[in-house]
């Protein structure tokens, strides 16, 4: 799975790209109607993802993001200082423990 967000004013989304093991690609593009930062639709991106695919079954996952602050925090490697991004982290943690 890879996810990005996309920021620009005034709408935000994500996109999320499936990818099979046979090489399929299902995409998706999800509309975020709220104000949001980069960070946050990121996660946003992430998390739907994440929704996606257990929906679909999947067993195991690889995911790819571009966001440096998502991907450490979710890697463990630098601390959520915000309390809106440790909640973001803390429902990837309730969907990672589906795999």
């Amino acid at each position: 799975m890879c996810f990005d967000g996309s920021l620009m004013a005034p709408d935000s989304g994500a996109g999320v790209v499936l990818i099979s093991p046979d090489g399929s690609r299902l995409h998706y593009a999800i509309c975020l109607h709220f104000s949001a930062s980069n960070n946050t639709v990121d996660y946003e991106a992430l998390i739907n993802g994440l929704r996606i695919v257990v929906e679909l079954g999947a067993m195991q996952l690889y995911v790819r993001g571009d966001s440096e602050l998502v991907v450490d925090q979710v890697m463990k490697e630098s601390s959520c200082k915000s309390p809106l991004m440790a909640a973001y982290c803390q429902e990837v943690r309730k969907l990672e423990d589906k795999f």
